[in-house]
């Protein structure tokens, strides 16, 4: 199972991350947990210093902005 993680303090931005993210995932058909992190320091244990920011089993593919559809399908597709 693939854990996918949005780290973020819960703005706009970052829901709107976390539902591109699920229905990436969705669409690949892949099994994932979805995890929303939003602890500065845990957010900053993974080295990010502008949210919101994807990672996925613990590492940050994407920081400071909303990948589109396709990047996302791209990123969760490795």
């Amino acid at each position: 199972m693939t854990t996918l993680q949005i780290l973020g303090t819960g703005c706009p931005k970052c829901r709107k991350l976390a539902e591109a993210t699920e229905e990436a995932a969705k669409t690949l058909g892949i099994d994932y947990t979805l995890e929303k992190v939003t602890d500065i320091t845990a957010i900053m244990s993974f080295g990010v210093m502008m949210t919101p920011a994807l990672a996925v089993d613990g590492e940050v593919k994407v920081s400071g902005k909303i990948p589109s559809a396709d990047e996302l399908r791209k990123i969760l597709a490795k």
